[in-house]
């Protein structure tokens, strides 16, 4: 009998959609990190559009644990209808599960669009000691036990980034975890950790009260002319997390490229974008039908980056 009135569901949901009233009620919007970061920024951003273009709201539900992971394990356990969505975050996707403790698996998250990424930055205080990129090397490098970096979860996007700077700068730091942005900028300053492996988005939020050392940007930010590039440092590194949206596996593919291009249109809007420059994201459009191709070449990057993690030999 369940499995019956599951089939039904599933048919009335696909019929409504064929006809053209999707979404006719707001969608569920799960974010796995807490309120305040660069995801839920991000959302409530284009639940203003969505809500312009398509006529109804996102219910933006922060989920939090593990790094997101919590969130991404039950991404599956939803219904199929088009109405419960959840934020993803590359390279998150694929460092956790192989790291191995939780429970999900890359392929069992059906990414539908990636909407923008945020560039890599070390930025620290603004009363910090360090006021270029070559003092807090100098430092890294004599400090017993090197730095605290501070940074959001475990095998993130800045983990990665940590371990990078670690590999390409010769030195050892200490990441420190935390469960999103806002608590790294409590941390940051309040002293408790030397340096944050962040974003560009974090320095633009936080103008006056940090400083940005260094961005992995091809050219220098507009909003900060005098922070260089790592490439300018002599390290070849352009790269930040991506994020992006999902929906449950037993989602019927026209839903799936529904949703995909209504992301895009809201992508296009260009009072969204330039909100999203300001605010120091980069825009992208990888809709549903590009994803193989972007996972693919995206996975090659971070294969390479768990090796330096530790999490593949």
């Amino acid at each position: 009998m369940k499995i019956l009135i599951a089939l039904a569901a599933l048919v009335v949901s696909t019929v409504t959609f064929a006809q053209g009233t999707f979404p006719d009620k707001p969608i569920r919007y799960i974010i796995p990190f807490a309120p305040g970061g660069e995801s839920d920024v991000g959302a409530r951003l284009q639940g203003v559009v969505f809500k312009k273009k398509f006529g109804q709201d996102f219910i933006v539900e922060s989920k939090t644990g593990a790094g997101g992971a919590l969130a991404w394990s039950q991404a599956n356990t939803y219904p199929g209808d088009g109405y419960t969505i959840t934020s993803t975050n590359l390279p998150h996707l694929f460092l956790q599960p192989l790291e191995g403790n939780v429970q999900y698996k890359t392929d069992d998250i059906v990414n539908i669009h990636f909407y923008h990424y945020t560039p890599d930055a070390i930025v620290v205080r603004a009363e910090s000691p360090y006021k270029t990129y070559q003092d807090l090397l100098k430092a890294a490098k004599e400090k017993a036990g090197g730095l605290n970096v501070g940074g959001s979860a475990l095998n993130s996007a800045n983990h990665a980034a940590t371990e990078r700077w670690n590999a390409a700068a010769g030195i050892k730091s200490t990441y420190v975890p935390f469960k999103g942005t806002a608590d790294i900028v409590a941390s940051l300053l309040g002293g408790h950790v030397d340096m944050a492996m962040s974003y560009v988005t974090l320095a633009i939020a936080q103008k006056g009260k940090t400083r940005m050392l260094a961005v992995a940007t091809e050219k220098r930010h507009p909003q900060f002319p005098d922070t260089p590039t790592f490439k300018e440092l002599g390290i070849d590194w352009v790269d930040g997390a991506y994020r992006g949206v999902s929906v449950p596996k037993s989602t019927p593919e026209d839903i799936r490229k529904k949703l995909s291009s209504m992301f895009s249109e809201v992508n296009k809007d260009p009072e969204f974008r330039q909100k999203m420059v300001d605010l120091g994201f980069e825009l992208i459009d990888v809709t549903y039908d590009k994803m193989p191709a972007f996972m693919a070449e995206r996975g090659k990057v971070y294969l390479e980056v768990a090796k330096r993690m530790g999490l593949v030999k």
